[in-house]
């Protein structure tokens, strides 16, 4: 379960901004929060959205979630010795690029809250912790400063084999996980069932390439015919591949082994057939008509994918970060996504949603509490500030909508009339 996330030194993210999944004290309904043992009578939130103009930084919340996990499971294995940390500092202040980049979080496993976080250099990861909060009361697990490294008397395993197998540009926790480290490893699977959805105009042949690995779910099924894309069933169909592209890739795989450090570790491609997925629509003689994915619509192929991550996610209790849930999407169905993990049916384990969105119709659902509610704006310095609604004074009965269209939240691309921005010549 995630309760906050923090980054600094990131992409727009100047400042240290916090996304907060931590459910206020506000009198709004509370059907839908999840309730977690670690702090007394504290309720987390299954779903956030944040508004902001194009080009404010929502996206970049994203980029730095992914990136984050991405620091975890990876760079022990992929980075290489002397290879420096790949960031990505803010850009339009020269003085950032020395400054390090900072990356937190808090989360719950198994009723216990942790604190995890690290600071990147361009060279080193230069600081990392980790905290847990039994009963409400921290330990400290393991504490970083460059190569030195301080062991909580709570922290068991082989720490200080594994702090001497650590790179400089390699995350303490990356190494003990790839090192079978049985306590960290819980911590990084919290990581590793974080999934992120950022596609947005997806041709059919990659939405089949990606369900045909992991196997079409049928809720999926069920839930594009209940809203209304006339989707009734699927089927797989199996194809070889032509002689042709079977060379095409055998020379490609060799011009690779070519030009990369460790060409041991490329393999080619042996696959032999092409599995697509069509879908079934009611013909009018109710017989199953059948059409591969790139004759269905671009909001068709986006939801297969999207929402056998989202099922999955609800079966693991885990969380799904969205950029652009509306895209290509109708107000209905981005709200019966949402409505997929507000309701404890249909996620009885606590699953959480984080997602960016320009729809402003989802402001008026009735289950989008005030604290689910989050902005980016940048200031005069192009650097993104993220806040939540509760930081403005509103009460229950405002018309949330309306009030951000006329800007009382900020977080817009312009004020006054669009009129204004025509060039009169």
């Amino acid at each position: 379960m995630f309760l906050q996330f923090g980054v600094e030194n990131h992409l727009s993210i100047r400042d240290k901004q916090d996304l907060s999944l931590v459910a206020s004290s506000l009198k709004d309904d509370e059907t839908g929060l999840i309730g977690y043992a670690s702090v007394s009578d504290g309720r987390a939130l299954p779903v956030v959205v944040i508004y902001g103009a194009n080009a404010s930084g929502k996206s970049n919340i994203v980029a730095a979630l992914r990136y984050m996990r991405s620091a975890v499971l990876l760079s022990h294995s992929h980075g290489e010795p002397g290879g420096g940390v790949p960031r990505m500092p803010f850009a339009l202040d020269p003085s950032y690029a020395n400054l390090p980049s900072l990356f937190d979080a808090d989360f719950v496993i198994e009723g216990v809250r942790y604190h995890y976080g690290f600071e990147a250099s361009d060279d080193a990861f230069v600081s990392e912790w980790l905290y847990a909060f039994p009963r409400g009361r921290r330990q400290a697990l393991f504490e970083r400063s460059g190569k030195d490294f301080t062991f909580g008397r709570n922290l068991k395993g082989r720490n200080k084999i594994i702090s001497d197998l650590t790179r400089s540009n390699s995350l303490f926790l990356s190494a003990a996980t790839q090192n079978d480290h049985e306590e960290l490893s819980r911590i990084s699977g919290f990581f590793r069932t974080l999934r992120t959805d950022s596609e947005i105009s997806i041709p059919g042949g990659f939405v089949s390439m990606q369900l045909a690995e992991k196997n079409l779910d049928r809720r999926v099924i069920e839930f594009l015919g209940n809203i209304g894309t006339g989707v009734v069933g699927f089927q797989q169909q199996e194809s070889e591949v032509p002689e042709e592209v079977r060379a095409i890739r055998l020379e490609l795989n060799a011009a690779i082994k070519k030009i990369v450090k460790e060409p041991e570790k490329i393999e080619a491609e042996t696959y032999d057939k092409i599995v697509t997925i069509e879908l079934s629509h009611r013909g009018r003689d109710g017989e199953a008509i059948f059409f591969d994915l790139d004759r269905e619509s671009a909001g068709t192929r986006r939801l297969l994918l999207l929402l056998g991550r989202a099922f999955r996610v609800l079966d693991e209790g885990a969380t799904l970060v969205i950029d652009e849930l509306d895209a290509s999407l109708h107000t209905q169905a981005c709200e019966a996504v949402m409505a997929l993990f507000s309701s404890s049916k249909t996620n009885p384990n606590g699953a959480q949603l984080i997602a960016t969105t320009h729809d402003t119709n989802l402001l008026r659902s009735s289950f989008l509490r005030r604290d689910q509610v989050w902005f980016t704006e940048k200031n005069d310095e192009g650097a993104t500030h993220l806040y939540p609604l509760t930081d403005i004074r509103t009460r229950k009965e405002d018309n949330i909508e309306k009030g951000y269209l006329q800007g009382r939240f900020g977080a817009i691309p312009f004020s006054g009339s669009p009129l204004d921005l025509v060039a009169t010549g």
